[in-house]
């Protein structure tokens, strides 16, 4: 099953559409203002949230039509891949933390880092919001058949639903430990390149995507919101007190005591995003392959 030029075509279109429209034009509003400041939800005021939000669902609802008829599929990537250009122009946290090294700093940073991911999978959600709303508004409404769904199917599902995020979060975290590396020293780990990010975060979702599908047959959708809860899963239960303050008593600012410290919340959710849709397809054309093959 090798995609035809035309539907490769219509992938780059998206990509591009959210790169250009999230991604430069909207950049203005979510700037920080030292120009190696990080991107955070806190730079957007309410009138430049309300704008972004916008533009997300014009983006999805835009990157629907541009894919047609495979836009419910390829629409998506488009305002993931307008945060992801955000995420790769935003500074580190090492830049952060080097401008306020204080502890009670860095426990407050990473303590709200725990939930500023639900913030960049909101938005996400509205630019899918917006493929849903091309997808309703060109297709014909079914027709009633009259057939319930199977009460197991759906309880299967639910099931295979809970277990892929959680299966993701662990995969996750996992691979953001084995491909987001940097200089080690014990048990602490410097400030990763963000093309090292970028390369590991998309590598380990992907493998979440691959897994889900192939093992649970769950949807894309299961690892992608995962992303949203590794980092407050990694800082809960590795990233204790104790840790933090050995860190910033003996070490340099650029040092973590997790590598998943070191990555900011729109890198982990704009890139986990993109890896879980990429892990997935790869996945269908897996368990196709196969198919055929035997």
């Amino acid at each position: 099953m090798e995609l035809s030029w035309l539907t490769k075509l219509r992938i780059a279109a998206c990509l591009g559409l959210g790169a250009v429209v999230i991604g430069f034009l909207a950049w203005p509003l979510v700037a920080p203002d030292d120009p190696y400041g990080a991107v955070l939800a806190a730079n957007l005021t309410l009138g430049g949230l309300l704008i972004v939000a916008v533009l997300a669902l014009l983006t999805g609802l835009l990157g629907y039509f541009l894919a047609w008829p495979y836009g419910r599929e390829i629409g998506i990537l488009a305002v993931p891949a307008g945060l992801a250009v955000w995420a790769a122009r935003s500074g580190s946290v090492a830049q952060i933390i080097q401008q306020n090294p204080a502890l009670p700093f860095r426990q407050q940073l990473f303590s709200a880092f725990r939930f500023e991911p639900l913030f960049w999978l909101a938005i996400a959600a509205v630019g899918f919001a917006g493929v849903l709303l091309g997808h309703f508004t060109a297709r014909p409404k079914p027709t009633q058949t009259g057939e319930k769904a199977d009460s197991k199917a759906q309880q299967r599902q639910y099931f295979n639903a809970a277990i892929a995020v959680i299966a993701s979060v662990l995969i996750g975290q996992i691979g953001i430990r084995v491909f987001v590396r940097d200089m080690a020293l014990g048990s602490a780990v410097g400030q990763p390149a963000t093309a090292q990010i970028i390369f590991g975060v998309f590598l380990a979702f992907g493998i979440a995507g691959f897994v889900v599908k192939k093992f649970l047959d769950a949807n894309y959708i299961w690892p992608a919101a995962a992303s949203a809860l590794v980092i407050a899963f990694v800082n809960t239960i590795y990233v204790k007190a104790d840790a933090v303050e050995s860190i910033a008593s003996n070490l340099a600012a650029v040092f973590f005591p997790s590598a998943t410290c070191s990555i900011l919340p729109i890198q982990m959710v704009s890139l986990g995003i993109l890896g879980s849709v990429a892990g997935y397809w790869c996945a269908v054309r897996f368990n196709y392959w196969r198919k055929h093959e035997m």
